[in-house]
């Protein structure tokens, strides 16, 4: 287990330490996505199928996809009685409506759902009914993809899966902060600081392919390393009070990741989760009451968090 700011940025950045590839399954199903998505591509795959999402994604503008998100909301907001989860309404669906309209798929209501069923099963670990549920799912959003070759396909769909949890976690984390704060503290910089006070993924695994270096030592060839966001993230040799809520703080939180695997999405999400937070402060305020996360080894996804309307 890795927890030092230093060492994890290294490991990220180090060749010699590779994500643990998944093995290619039938056409359509939960382990064919994953056979297919740069996400858990070997080194050699990776920068082709990396290329496929970096593209995609090229096409859409930041600053719309926060407007789009704030309109849904508002819409969301509109309709909503005294109280509101903004998990369930909100976090959940919000940002996955916005991009799965963005990326061409047929029906955006619908694929929301079938998104988090993939996502409940992507990582290894998940169990017989919750992968049945994310094969089905799998061929639900290939039927909602635009006639693309296999690669494209399957990579866009990948995209909609790495945004499910973890611009739902950051959008609940930040609202219960932003509910708080005042006014004038910018949006922006609070889910910057939520990424890394609070970060929705909270590690991420890789594999040593050969003899190795860390912090000194030797790593011996196809050890399994566990890197800690959420620790490093708060290493106070690079951020001082780490567990203080400082909006706009300098320092780079490493939940996005570094090197040739970042996220390549990043503004994408910003923009996505501050579209909703930015509406939820105006219009919202937050309803006593514990806030716990889902059970999940590396992710922090709030399972409810109720907000009343004004």
């Amino acid at each position: 287990m890795v927890t030092r700011h230093a060492d994890v940025r290294a490991v990220l950045t180090d060749p010699a330490y590779r994500v643990p590839v998944a093995e290619p399954g039938p056409p359509g199903t939960l382990a064919w996505l994953r056979g297919t998505v740069s996400r858990f591509s070997a080194p050699d795959r990776h920068p082709a199928r990396r290329a496929v999402a970096v593209a995609a994604l090229a096409g859409l503008d930041p600053d719309e996809l926060c407007t789009a998100a704030a309109r849904l909301t508002g819409d969301v907001l509109d309709g909503a009685g005294d109280r509101l989860d903004v998990m369930a309404a909100l976090a959940r669906r919000v940002p996955l409506r916005v991009l799965a309209a963005r990326l061409g798929l047929a029906d955006p209501d619908a694929a929301a759902p079938a998104v988090a069923a993939v996502a409940g099963a992507y990582h290894l670990g998940a169990g017989p009914a919750a992968v049945r549920r994310a094969d089905r799912a799998v061929a639900a959003l290939l039927a909602m993809t635009p006639p693309a070759p296999p690669e494209v396909r399957a990579n866009r769909i990948g995209l909609l899966v790495q945004a499910c949890d973890a611009t739902a976690g950051l959008i609940g984390a930040a609202a219960r902060h932003a509910l708080t704060l005042p006014a004038g503290v910018p949006t922006v910089d609070l889910l910057v600081e939520v990424l890394r006070l609070e970060p929705p993924v909270r590690g991420t695994r890789r594999v040593t392919a050969g003899p190795a270096r860390l912090a000194g030592r030797d790593v011996a060839p196809g050890s399994a390393v566990l890197l800690r966001f959420d620790a490093a993230n708060r290493d106070p040799a690079v951020f001082p009070d780490p567990d203080d809520v400082r909006p706009g703080r300098p320092g780079a939180a490493l939940t996005f990741g570094v090197g040739p695997r970042d996220c390549p999405g990043q503004r994408h999400a910003l923009a996505l989760a501050a579209g909703v937070v930015d509406v939820l402060r105006h219009r919202c305020r937050p309803v006593p009451g514990p806030v716990a996360p889902e059970p999940h080894a590396l992710l922090r996804v709030p399972t409810r968090f109720e907000v009343r309307p004004r």
